[in-house]
């Protein structure tokens, strides 16, 4: 299996530990420090993004910008729950020959609309998904310490960020 795809699975398996282990008024807490922003919210951005780099046919753009809001995932901890397991099970089908496969991503590069289209791979993608995820699994870890939940160490940090820290303490 990739690199890109166990690190994805990875941080997909931490969220599912993550929905598994709160209750629904955590999970649907809207947040004062992150205004209006609610785990659940952030969850569903998260695996849009995934769906869209994993999902996606390659005779299709993949597009993050145009995705459905306020879904079930965003207030109900079971489809989410669903909807990581569904993920994970894709993801878990992507061989080499998958992630070297051409796709190309739609991306709005300004609020007026203006679009363009970039040739990528799906394992590109995919780890623009990861990497996204990771950004969104920082403003949730924002909200849980909100709510007094603490989260494990690493959650919501980027790989380069834990490798320095652990570089630096190893060097000490």
């Amino acid at each position: 299996m990739s690199a890109v795809v166990c690190a994805s699975d990875a941080i997909l398996a931490q969220l599912d530990d993550l929905v598994g282990s709160i209750g629904d008024e955590s999970y649907t807490f809207e947040s004062k420090v992150v205004k209006g922003g609610t785990i659940g919210k952030h969850l569903r951005h998260t695996l849009d993004h995934f769906k869209g780099a994993i999902l996606t046919p390659s005779s299709e753009k993949i597009d993050y910008d145009h995705r459905a809001r306020g879904t079930g995932v965003e207030s109900d901890r079971e489809e989410a729950r669903r909807e990581i397991t569904m993920i994970r099970s894709a993801l878990g089908d992507m061989d080499a020959e998958l992630l070297s496969e051409s796709v190309t991503a739609h991306v709005m590069c300004s609020c007026d609309g203006v679009c363009e289209d970039l040739g990528s791979t799906r394992g590109r993608e995919i780890f623009f998904a990861m990497h996204h995820a990771i950004h969104h699994n920082a403003i949730i870890n924002a909200i849980a310490l909100e709510l007094g939940i603490d989260l494990p160490d690493g959650f919501g940090k980027a790989p380069s960020t834990v490798n320095f820290e652990t570089s630096t303490i190893s060097a000490s």
